[in-house]
């Protein structure tokens, strides 16, 4: 009978009930097809690239705009080989001349007789100039190799400009249409640009102070980092010491990729090998892609933190940086890291330091980075690649405890990307009663030697 009233159900709730499935089927269908267009970081929350493209005067068949690319991040910087940025024209428009920067191909402008434009694609990609160009092909804010440093680092260098001359015919105030589907890369992917939005006109100052100008139209695009988007592994680690242990928590096996998996032939070379010599470049220049030495962990950049001593009212951290990656000279790196006793930091060796507040009120997040000319280069590996400085803290004895793994960071960034941390349960612990105490076989043995020298002494 429950069969046969299951086949009898009224064809009211019947309907009913499929209208309510197709509905919820479609509420998934559109969950999950959402893609989001920003990234959020949680200790730089308005972090962001934001590039301005200023119309400063019209021509008689488009016009002159400077783009402005301002890096509002504050411990992510963009570094050599540089930035590269691209977009998609609304109309048919060409670029006539650049000044600051250059695009990577001219395009086909077979069409046009006598003056040739300086490029022609539909969907041009624009590079920076390089450092020692010629003055006449300058403008304030160029030249840099596509370097743009931190806002938090450096905000003065944390600019770069170009500045274009645009043809199509019959652009007006009125008809003009800004680019679209713009892309920045940095040098690699990371990077989601939203569209161009029009805003305030900018203002200009003179180099006197005296006179500000302002542009006649402005559009503004947002572009937000994705750690995500930017590599399918992570790009460092973490590992822990502290002097009252003798066990070293390395870097967690396989934490950036492992060396017989799907990684591609050539990532990983052994620093024994005869034929390092041929593999790793000997110009310097940096390469996106990464060529690892081969470790267990596998990662470009390895952070080493140590509880080096323990004083009365202080207590002393040494921090290592070690580059594990022989394609990249990190330039202008920087170090974020998170612990609760920042707020006490009382001296600072070797390094830079600037503290960020991203929650206002908690003072428990700093930015680390080399002193110019001294340690601001961290070198690729097998050249000397590594940095270090030891922090002093001062004691806060409502807070500060060696126990259950307070002495170590919460979280580090290198360069803007979130490093992986040891597992909690793999913390060096502190032997007291109620830890396991761990002796080593060396201290072992001497204490036997001394305990029978001293019996046959006595004897």
């Amino acid at each position: 009978m429950q069969a046969m009233e299951f086949l009898f159900i009224p064809a009211s709730r019947f309907f009913s009930k499929v209208t309510t499935c197709t509905i919820f089927l479609l509420f998934l269908l559109s969950c999950s097809s959402f893609t989001a267009t920003e990234a959020y970081d949680a200790l730089d929350p308005t972090g962001n690239i934001t590039i301005k493209w200023d119309i400063m005067s019209w021509t008689p068949d488009g016009y002159v705009a400077v783009v402005t690319m301002y890096n509002f991040q504050q411990f992510r910087h963009i570094q050599a080989p540089g930035w590269t940025l691209g977009w998609t024209w609304a109309k048919k428009e060409v670029i006539w001349s650049m000044m600051g920067g250059q695009t990577t191909e001219q395009g086909d402008c077979s069409k046009f007789k006598g003056n040739i434009p300086h490029c022609c694609k539909k969907n041009p990609t624009v590079v920076d100039l390089m450092p020692g160009t010629p003055y006449n092909q300058q403008i304030a804010n160029c030249c840099k190799g596509g370097v743009i440093s931190s806002f938090g680092q450096d905000p003065a260098n944390a600019v770069s400009s170009f500045q274009l001359s645009v043809g199509s015919a019959g652009t007006s105030n009125k008809t003009v249409r800004v680019p679209k589907n713009f892309t920045l890369k940095a040098p690699g992917p990371g990077y989601t640009c939203g569209p161009a939005k029009i805003g305030k006109p900018s203002r200009f100052a003179t180099a006197d102070k005296r006179r500000v100008t302002q542009a006649l139209m402005t559009w503004n695009v947002t572009c937000t980092y994705s750690q995500f988007l930017a590599q399918k592994t992570p790009t460092c680690c973490v590992s822990l010491s502290s002097f009252y242990n003798e066990t070293i928590v390395p870097c967690q096996t396989c934490a950036c990729g492992c060396q017989n998996s799907t990684a591609q032939a050539g990532s990983c070379i052994d620093p024994k090998s005869p034929h390092l010599a041929s593999v790793v470049p000997s110009s310097g220049k940096n390469n996106y892609a990464p060529l690892v030495q081969c470790t267990s962990h596998m990662c470009p950049v390895r952070v080493h933190w140590h509880v080096k001593l323990n004083y009365k009212e202080y207590w002393r951290v040494k921090v290592t940086i070690t580059n594990f990656n022989y394609n990249m000279n990190y330039t202008q790196w920087n170090l974020v890291v998170q612990h609760p006793n920042f707020d006490n930091l009382t001296q600072i060796f070797s390094f830079n330091y600037k503290s960020i507040t991203p929650y206002s009120v908690i003072n428990d997040t700093a930015m680390l980075w080399g002193i110019k000319f001294y340690n601001d280069l961290l070198m690729q590996a097998g050249r000397m690649g590594n940095v270090q400085s030891e922090l002093l803290f001062r004691k806060d004895l409502a807070t500060f405890t060696f126990e259950k793994g307070w002495a170590f960071p919460r979280r580090i960034y290198f360069n803007g990307d979130n490093c992986v941390m040891p597992p909690p349960e793999a913390y060096p612990w502190l032997p007291n009663s109620g830890s396991r105490w761990f002796v080593s076989p060396l201290k072992l043995i001497l204490t036997s030697l001394l305990a029978l020298a001293f019996l046959y002494g006595y004897a």
